[in-house]
Order: structure tokens, then sequence, then C-alpha cells
């Protein structure tokens, strides 16, 4: 496994595809990891037989990068920052960003930090909760320090805490994670994203908010509906692959 470092962190990437096509740049979302978001998925291997070429990376805090449990490392800015250190350390001048719920947060705050580096964006399982806020997440913290899921009662804490138990993550760091990495832009912000922007969201998610309302605040935005589909399912869903590819080929061809 390939590592780059930020922040004084030692975080795992993947580069796939030829160097010399665009890049996507994958974000995963919370208490996943690039193979469980990404590879896992079919993405990788769709968008490098796309032709493009894919650099993913496990958030800190999670998959095989360090784990700070400390909620200050885990701000969307500091995070953000991260996704900058990995084009630098691959060479990589501009990307397009492909974010999936945190991750899709973490990517628009990078798009509007620094919108000459990022094309296009790519928002999956987020919606207007980029504004509104994704609800009370205080419940998933506790459900991730609790001693077993068993005494969890929360539904969505239950639902997050067999997610990280599943793909044996630092539950401390995911906790601490939880806590700031939720921070949000505010509608004037996200109207400064002015790139093309495609925003996916599953008929069926709860958690997300609505992507019209999203795609409303932006000059250059689109919804497309993941039919049928939850938070958890919608990103490997065979239809939202193809708006994106279709996406990225309008996008980047005007670029």
């Amino acid at each position: 496994m390939d590592f780059f470092s930020n922040d004084g962190l030692r975080l795992a990437f993947l580069d796939a595809g030829e160097r010399g096509a665009p890049a996507v740049l994958l974000v995963h979302g919370f208490a996943s990891s690039m193979r469980v978001n990404w590879v896992e998925p079919g993405w990788v291997e769709t968008l490098t037989g796309a032709g493009y070429r894919v650099l993913a990376f496990d958030h800190r805090g999670h998959g095989a990068s360090d784990k700070p449990r400390e909620a200050a490392a885990y701000t969307p800015q500091r995070m953000a920052g991260d996704i900058r250190a990995l084009m630098a350390a691959r060479e990589v001048g501009e990307a397009a960003l492909f974010g999936y719920s945190m991750g899709a947060r973490v990517s628009a705050f990078a798009a509007h930090e620094t919108p000459a580096r990022f094309p296009a964006l790519v928002l999956g399982g987020l919606g207007i909760g980029l504004v509104k806020g994704v609800g009370d997440w205080d419940p998933i913290a506790e459900a991730l320090l609790a001693p077993s899921l068993e005494v969890v009662t929360h539904e969505r804490g239950r639902m997050f805490r067999a997610f990280a138990d599943r793909t044996q993550s630092d539950r401390e760091a995911l906790a601490a994670c939880i806590r700031t990495s939720r921070a949000e832009l505010t509608a004037t912000e996200v109207g400064e994203i002015r790139q093309p922007v495609l925003i996916g969201v599953g008929t069926k998610d709860d958690i997300a908010g609505s992507a019209e309302a999203l795609a409303a605040l932006m000059p250059d935005a689109e919804a497309f509906e993941i039919a049928g589909r939850d938070h958890m399912l919608a990103v490997g869903d065979r239809t939202f692959k193809a708006a994106v590819l279709r996406f990225l080929e309008r996008a980047l061809a005007r670029t």
C-alpha cells in the first residue's frame, strides 16, 4: 500500500490509470475507506475504464491511514488539506472531485477554497444537508463509543456502529471525527461554487437532504435521483455510475 504525508499524518492512497489522463479524485464517506467506498463498488474500475486517472485515499481516522483521536484534527478545512497534499505528492495540478457523504462535504469545502484546482465536482449522498446540517449526530458518537452494538438503541447510531464494526474501524477516532467534520457551508458560500456540479442522492436516503434544493443554490449544478437507494446503497448504483460518466464527459470538455 502507498502512503503520503500531510499535517503530521501518514495517509494511505491509490493512484490508478494513465498518468497523463484527466484526473478524478475520490473522497470517501464517514466510517468507510477507499476500498469499501470506491474499489469494491467498482468505481475505480469504471473510471479508469472510461479513460480517467483515479486517485483515492483513506481519510485521516479511517482505513489504513493514521487515526488521531482529537476532534480538532477533523475539521473539513484540515481534511480538505489532505486532498491538496495528495495532489501535490502525485504531481496532479487539477482534478475533478467526487465525494460521497462526509467526503462530499470535504470536497465542497475544497472546491470552495481553491476552485481553480477542481474543474468539476460530484457530490454523492449529500444534498441540502451541506447547508442545513444532517441532524443530531451526537448519538452516533455515543453509539461508536458504546461497549457493544447490543446496548445501542438509537436507530442511526446502530446503523453506523454496525458499519464501523464491519469495517473494523477505530471507533474512538471516528467519534472524534464526527464531532467536527460535519461543519456546514453557508448558502452564500455554496453559491460561490461555480464549477459544474452533479449532486446524486438516493430516493430513500433519509440523511442527505434534497439534491434539488442544494443544486438550486449553485449557478451550474444539476441533481440526479438514485432511484430506490438509501444512503448506504446509493454509492454503487449503476444508474449513478452512468450519470457520473455522462457528467464528467460534458463538464471536463468545457475546461
